[in-house]
């Protein structure tokens, strides 16, 4: 992996990990579908207007379906399990669950594409997940139904999300990443619109709630995904989801920035297991100067 790279997949660690955060604070108040379809909608306008600005064409059309696909499963599905996952759990726990991807990833690959799993990423993966697990200190306790369903809509966000990076490495293998993050958020907001429309807020949600969506829209997804699948054609779906270990880092620097919490030992420790995680299972080095690219359409 380049610098260039590492660079990219660091940033994409540090919005993601704030969107927890926005989400937390956003999903009570205008409810999964309702949070999602605004995400999604705004998300495609911005990146719409970013379009129009540097004079770039784009048609939804020409790629519809394939967009309608990648959007349901790499946006819809997987946004509203964790949206609705976080009305019960904190957004440290939600962070955590979803960095199981890459391991989902690494599955659907070997089953997919017969792809073969080396033990340096098994190992990687088994040592991301302790890691995550350190740094949260155990903390959290499995009480009642509403806990496990919410941690299973967790578990299956990541488990889109594994899918979706293999299909769009086998179907958008030249695809440019503007493409991309225009077409699946508004293939995801075509498919989440009757939801949302049956699930409107009965109050008008709070100032501080629509700030958490427009960030969460513009800023963690809108930048966050073109950065994504920048990431998936030049190192891959196993790399790129190898993000989702470092997310709850950021998610522990963003809550003491903001939030005023305090780190504990279990954090440094955890920090440095992920840390190592990411060598195993990126096969990081970090090379000087250019490196070639995949030629894009």
């Amino acid at each position: 992996m380049s610098s260039k790279d590492l660079a990219a997949l660091f940033s994409l660690a540090a919005v993601w990990g704030a969107s927890f955060l926005f989400i937390r604070i956003a999903s009570p108040e205008f409810g999964p579908f309702v949070t999602v379809e605004l995400r999604v909608l705004i998300a495609a306008l911005a990146l719409l207007l970013y379009a129009a600005v540097i004079r770039y064409r784009f048609s939804f059309r020409a790629h519809w379906k394939k967009y309608l696909i990648v959007g349901t499963l790499n946006a819809a599905f997987p946004f509203v399990f964790i949206t609705a996952a976080e009305l019960h759990l904190t957004a440290s726990l939600a962070s955590i669950i979803n960095a199981t991807t890459p391991m989902f990833t690494a599955l659907v690959a070997f089953f997919w594409f017969k792809t073969p799993l080396s033990l340096k990423k098994v190992a990687g993966m088994i040592m991301g997940i302790a890691g995550v697990a350190v740094l949260a200190g155990w903390g959290e306790s499995s009480t009642g139904i509403i806990f496990v369903l919410s941690a299973l809509c967790c578990v299956g966000a990541a488990l889109f999300y594994g899918i979706a990076s293999n299909y769009i490495m086998k179907n958008f293998q030249d695809a440019k990443p503007l493409d991309l993050a225009i077409g699946q958020q508004l293939g995801a907001g075509i498919v989440l619109i009757p939801f949302a429309l049956f699930t409107l807020p009965e109050k008008l949600p709070s100032t501080e709630a629509f700030l958490s969506v427009i960030a969460l829209a513009v800023v963690c997804t809108s930048m966050a995904y073109i950065l994504f699948f920048y990431l998936i054609n030049k190192t891959g779906a196993l790399k790129t989801t190898s993000v989702t270990f470092l997310v709850p880092l950021f998610g522990v620097a963003w809550g003491v920035i903001f939030l005023d919490e305090i780190i504990h030992f279990n954090t440094i420790i955890g920090m440095f297991i992920i840390l190592a995680s990411i060598i195993l299972v990126t096969d990081l080095r970090v090379k000087k100067g250019r490196t070639s690219e995949r030629k894009t359409a």
